[in-house]
């Protein structure tokens, strides 16, 4: 059995409560505290530093968010190594989905750990789930790539996720396309070139543009499952 000593700085730290709860969340004791204090840290309960920029933990959650992208297509290319692109590509958008990820905070109890304003009825139903991305991000800047892979492969992977129930679960792609326009902002709609009716082989062919540029072309006997094609095919060209 491994036994792990506690660091003297813990000892001595003014965030031993911190330090322990991390340690025993994710089976090791933080060597920058500061990181994952910035981790937890919502956007609600941040202070300005300069020019617009506050302490929060959006900065970690964009890092965070690579490297698990880059930890689970490395996990996917080894572990189905007669699968086409396609399949990787709706694979990792299952296992990074925003969904996924909430649950995941859930499961760690990061969300007892979140540093926010009182009212969480005014927080984004993501808030559980962007704390985790920071959080991996943390670790990345706190103990490297490797130390991170490892992390998610033993303690995330391995036990917070079925990859059967992945591997069959249907994802509602528009709805995720819209979560993420909603997010940055950005202007919508499903432009429809040919209808049921007017099309020769009476499918919908339908075109998703976003801020006046087509990312994402489908067409299918339904206009709902055609919908649904359009914004697969999106969050495939936007790494959604």
């Amino acid at each position: 059995m491994t036994i792990f000593r506690k660091p003297l700085r813990v000892h001595f730290s003014p965030d031993k409560s911190l330090h322990e709860s991390l340690r025993n969340i994710l089976g090791f004791y933080p060597d920058n505290i500061a990181l994952y204090k910035s981790a937890f840290r919502h956007s609600s309960a941040a202070t300005l530093i300069k020019d617009g920029i506050k302490d929060s933990n959006e900065r970690l959650e964009f890092l965070g968010d690579s490297v698990i992208g880059t930890v689970v297509a490395d996990y996917l290319f080894k572990k189905f190594p007669f699968k086409d692109e396609g399949f990787l590509t709706k694979m990792r958008s299952k296992m990074v989905s925003r969904n996924q990820h909430n649950n995941i905070a859930l499961k760690l109890g990061l969300n007892k750990l979140i540093d926010a304003n009182k009212d969480r009825n005014s927080h984004p139903s993501s808030i559980n789930g962007d704390a985790y991305e920071a959080l991996i991000g943390a670790i990345y800047l706190d103990k490297g790539f490797d130390f991170a892979k490892n992390f998610m492969l033993t303690r995330i992977i391995n036990v917070h996720i079925d990859m059967n129930e992945v591997e069959t679960k249907e994802v509602d792609f528009k709805s995720k396309f819209i979560e993420w326009v909603q997010k940055e902002k950005k202007e919508f709609r499903f432009d429809i070139v040919n209808d049921g009716n007017a099309a020769a082989d009476k499918q919908f062919l339908l075109n998703l543009i976003v801020d006046d540029k087509v990312i994402g072309t489908a067409q299918h006997f339904s206009k709902k499952r055609a919908e649904q094609l359009c914004a697969e095919h999106a969050c495939a060209e936007l790494g959604i």
